[in-house]
Parts: structure tokens; sequence; C-alpha cells
């Protein structure tokens, strides 16, 4: 799972493996390692949770963790859609902005990025 943060907007990319395993087990979770302290790392998670009302994000304990509808999750893990997004107003009156998406593979390859597991793109020669 690739995470991209930028100003106030999160954004968490699947490859077909991740979506697969949050499909089954209704949550997929990732880890980033700065240290040799646990307290050195950044997890983050998709979670399905069936009494969640919208798409929403919180960060604790060094985790970031975003919650999506049982229903919402469902339909986005087993169909074509290929991504979710949401607002989430902050108490200091600014928003975040939240995307889920399934990763795709890149037009042009990158020799140092495997991407066998990332979804065929739309625009590719080979999805045509």
């Amino acid at each position: 799972m690739k995470l991209r943060i930028k100003g106030n907007s999160v954004r968490l990319r699947l490859t077909q493996s991740e979506v697969a395993e949050f499909a089954e087990n209704g949550k997929f979770e990732d880890l980033t390692e700065f240290g040799v302290e646990p307290a050195q790392s950044l997890s983050y998670a998709v979670i399905a949770e069936s009494g969640a009302e919208k798409i929403s994000a919180n960060f604790e304990n060094g985790r970031i963790s975003i919650i999506i509808p049982q229903t919402i999750a469902d339909n986005w893990a087993q169909t074509e859609q290929t991504a979710l997004g949401a607002e989430q107003n902050l108490p200091s009156g600014k928003t975040l902005r939240i995307s889920i998406e399934k990763d795709f593979a890149c037009l042009t390859p990158r020799a140092e990025e495997d991407e066998s597991d990332n979804y065929p793109h739309p625009r590719s020669e080979k999805h045509c």
C-alpha cells in the first residue's frame, strides 16, 4: 500500500492482492519503520466498519486509520470502481481530503518499481 500525504490530503493506493486481503479481512495495514524502537514507526490502515456512517480518518499513537463504511468498502473492493474519496471537516475549520484508490501500473514502466501486482492501467495497450 502506498501512502501519499500532501498538506491536508491523504491518499492510499492498494494493489490487487492488498484489495483482495482488505475484502477478505475488512482491513489492510502497512508499516514504515524509521528506527529500531516501535515508537519510531508509522502505521497506516484501511478498515471497513459496519457502524461507520462515512469515510473518515484519524491519527493516534503513530497510526493513520482510514475508516470506510462496510457497504461502501465491499462495493469498492468487489467491483471495477477505482477510487473512493471524502472530505473531513476539522476542528480548526480546515478540511482533510481522503482518497483510497486501486493502484494502476504506470503507462511508462519504471525499472526500480515492481508493478506486477498493480491493476492494469485503463489506457495501456495491454488492457485494451
